[in-house]
């Protein structure tokens, strides 16, 4: 659609949408309270963003959550997870790859820890939170103001600048990148990787019809990398 034709109270939601989504990563995600209730707060965030969506017009179908797409998104979501499945163990159990897997964040939990990690705190409060915002809510509210291709390259694009404070957070943990020029060049690559990563998952949004397709390839990337990291250490042991 073309701005011209965009109602303004869409325009201004999206723009309020791409807003709130580039800040609150980044601004919320310091503070204590959110680091400690993770999983529910951005359980509460998804909700409250998937009704905001529902207010201002958008449909089951423009959000990617109709039913009758499901077995599209499982399909598709399935064959694109199962690569990056396998290439996490297959790094973890390759001696010449295992450095790669090293991750501080993952050495400092014990058991218990990993599987709240992978069972809950990621699928929960990252994947599902992510998804419903970025290929749910914002690739629909941008869809109606602007043309597909540029949809998604701002929604992707909002999706990289989300991931500046985690990116920082992960090299201090892992004592990477410890000068101020190196540091604002690896956030950079990571933001502009993960503003691709983003255009990949709306990509799967699209074809599938379904937010199950980008949910269960973000959930292979981000729950098998921790457990291939865990396994890594182990082996080495």
């Amino acid at each position: 659609m073309s701005s011209r034709h965009a109602r303004p109270a869409d325009v201004a939601f999206a723009a309020a949408a791409c807003i709130v989504l580039a800040g609150y990563n980044n601004l919320a995600g310091v503070q204590p309270w959110h680091r400690r209730w993770y999983p529910a707060v951005n359980a509460l965030a998804a909700t409250a963003t998937l009704a905001a969506a529902a207010a201002s017009g958008l449909t089951a179908d423009d959000l990617g959550l109709r039913r009758d797409r499901l077995r599209s998104g499982l399909r598709l979501g399935s064959v694109a997870a199962a690569p990056v499945a396998a290439a996490c163990g297959l790094a973890a159990l390759t001696p010449a790859t295992r450095p790669l897997l090293n991750d501080q964040r993952v050495a400092g939990l014990d058991r218990r820890q990993l599987t709240y990690h992978v069972l809950l705190r990621i699928p929960l409060g990252t994947v599902a939170w992510e998804e419903a915002a970025f290929r749910g809510v914002l690739q629909a509210t941008l869809r109606r103001v602007l043309a597909e291709p540029a949809a998604t390259v701002v929604a992707s694009a909002v999706f990289g600048i989300w991931h500046i404070r985690p990116a920082a957070e992960a090299l201090a943990a892992n004592r990477l990148a410890t000068t101020r020029g190196a540091r604002i060049s690896a956030v950079t690559a990571t933001v502009a990787g993960t503003a691709a990563a983003g255009a990949l998952l709306s990509f799967l949004r699209s074809r599938s019809g379904s937010l199950v397709a980008p949910v269960l390839l973000h959930l292979a990337a981000n729950c098998t990398a921790p457990l291939a990291s865990a396994l890594a250490r182990t082996l080495d042991r």
